[in-house]
């Protein structure tokens, strides 16, 4: 079972261009404390911002925009709206040239070519393997993350096209470092769901028969938040390094120095 979420702030907003937006505040840590409202942030990406939605992120006084979508996401969607005085960071978690063509069949191929790429689990399949790989190869990326946060770039948002994988994980390592218990970082990954949250599907054929519910059942594999994905992403750790603390000072290079840091900035006083 997952762990009941505190209730969060009634000022959250539903953005008109941003989806997935949500303050990661009120999360309880190991030590009895929780994670601060207004240090930590995820959305979707930030390329259809409306100024209303711009004005209402720029109040937040972020410090840090972590971008981790690649060149690919950013000509498809565009990039970011600048918020002034805003620090944009870009590290790509994923490469573009990864999957090109699974994504344009994705986008453009017909049920034949769905089923062939995405039916009998096949989908979920490679949504594991990839919550895998970046645990595995993208160390440097996230001890950067993890290093800046613990320096000067909070409060902060962190965001990829959807939300959901590539920053989801990375929230998830932020909050592992500061002893978020993985049951409630399950739960917060899972909001990822909410309809007024997920990420819409991009279809060329957006008739009945291009995006029927054959098609949305096989795409839902790649644009929904699964459990096991994310199970996938601890396990392997565990595998790999023996558990979270081996893989913050092994795997990530983060000191308990750092990590302490990190505690001061994202957690409450207690």
């Amino acid at each position: 079972m997952t762990q009941q979420l505190p209730q969060t702030p009634s000022t959250e907003p539903e953005l008109v261009g941003v989806r997935n937006f949500r303050d990661v505040g009120g999360l309880p840590a190991s030590d009895g404390r929780r994670v601060r409202y207004g240090r930590l942030f995820r959305s979707g990406h930030l390329a259809h911002a409306t100024a209303e939605d711009a004005a209402f992120l720029t109040g937040l006084g972020l410090h840090t925009v972590f971008d981790f979508r690649n060149g690919a996401d950013h000509k498809l969607d565009g990039l970011d709206v600048e918020l002034p005085g805003v620090r944009n960071v870009s590290i790509p978690l994923s490469d573009p040239a990864d999957g090109a063509e699974f994504w344009r069949m994705v986008r453009d191929g017909n049920m034949t070519e769905l089923r062939s790429i995405l039916a009998d689990g096949k989908g979920t399949r490679r949504m594991v393997a990839s919550y895998r790989r970046i645990i595995l190869d993208r160390t440097a990326e996230h001890s950067r993350v993890l290093h800046a946060l613990a320096e000067d770039s909070v409060p902060a948002l962190m965001h990829c096209a959807a939300g959901k994988d590539r920053a989801g994980l990375s929230i998830a390592v932020s909050l592992l470092a500061v002893g978020v218990e993985r049951e409630a970082i399950e739960a917060d990954y899972l909001k990822s769901n909410d309809a007024h949250r997920r990420y819409k599907v991009r279809r060329s054929d957006t008739s009945a028969a291009g995006m029927s519910p054959e098609v949305m059942e096989l795409l839902n594999p790649l644009f929904g938040a699964h459990p096991d994905y994310l199970a996938a992403a601890f396990t392997t750790i565990d595998e790999t390094w023996g558990g979270t603390d081996r893989y913050l000072a092994e795997g990530l290079r983060i000191s308990p120095e750092t990590r302490e840091r990190l505690r001061e900035r994202l957690l409450d006083a207690g």
